[in-house]
């Protein structure tokens, strides 16, 4: 299997536990590995073959923004089942980062992956 990646997809979303953090929007950062076949795209050049990156960004972006989890480790879990659902991927890794969550450290998130049931 190969791996088409999306490295820091940056988007605004509500999500948090505390009463302030669901009155604001707050960046998150997306790593995506997504396993996918491009041997036929990459032997025919063919472009049509391959996963549309700018489909998966703009898809991760929208539900993203347009959610309101409180956990990150929901929200990872979630992206996961909406790339498996609706692109022809075989297994995806998604981390999801949200910097300045905790003070002393420069950045906090979790890490999933999730394949396809066959």
């Amino acid at each position: 299997m190969d791996t088409i990646f999306i490295e820091q997809l940056a988007v605004d979303a509500v999500i948090g536990v505390y009463d302030w953090e669901r009155e604001i929007t707050q960046r998150l950062f997306i790593d995506l590995d997504i396993g996918f076949t491009i041997r036929d795209a990459a032997a025919d050049d063919d472009v049509d073959q391959t996963l549309d990156y700018q489909a998966v960004a703009e898809r991760v972006q929208e539900f993203v923004a347009a959610s309101r989890y409180r956990l990150i480790e929901t929200l990872a879990e979630e992206i996961a089942r909406l790339l498996i659902a609706d692109f022809d991927v075989l297994e995806v890794g998604v981390r999801v980062s949200k910097p300045g969550a905790l003070p002393q450290a420069a950045n906090v998130g979790v890490r999933v992956t999730r394949s396809r049931e066959v």
